[in-house]
């Protein structure tokens, strides 16, 4: 299975478990959120948190198949001002502190927090929590 499927298979189900995100957004983190005739997220789905763009680059060595994962997770807000917003983006940091991921056919050697960046567009504010992991295949 490719590992950035399975690991984003994870992250949804443990955003959606962890307290700290459902007090935030209840149940409403998604691989990609619902979508009106229009192709627009509703604005009843905010706030929500969703996944983003991902990367995979190859890393193989003697005889281990497997590579870096950089995945992107966002939190999207259109409550005035950035509180909500810096709160997600806390929550979801913490929802991966100290994780031991379960992964059923590839194995998760490291997963770590690299960056967030926050970006308020007019009325819309979403961080971007970006998180790179070692990933080993079989």
């Amino acid at each position: 299975m490719d590992p950035i499927l399975e690991l984003q298979g994870v992250i949804v189900a443990r955003l959606r478990s962890f307290a700290a995100v459902t007090a935030l957004v209840g149940q409403k983190s998604y691989d990609q959120p619902p979508l009106d005739q229009n192709g627009k997220v509703p604005a009843t789905t905010f706030p929500y948190i969703s996944i983003g763009p991902s990367n995979y680059v190859t890393e193989d060595a003697d005889c281990i198949d497997g590579g870096e994962v950089m995945i992107q997770i966002d939190a999207w807000s259109v409550e005035p001002g950035q509180p909500q917003m810096r709160r997600m983006a806390d929550a979801i940091r913490k929802a991966f502190r100290g994780y031991e991921f379960s992964l059923t056919e590839n194995a998760l050697v490291t997963f770590d927090h690299w960056r967030t960046d926050y970006i308020v567009d007019g009325t819309l504010k979403h961080a971007s929590v970006r998180f790179t992991a070692i990933v080993e295949q079989p």
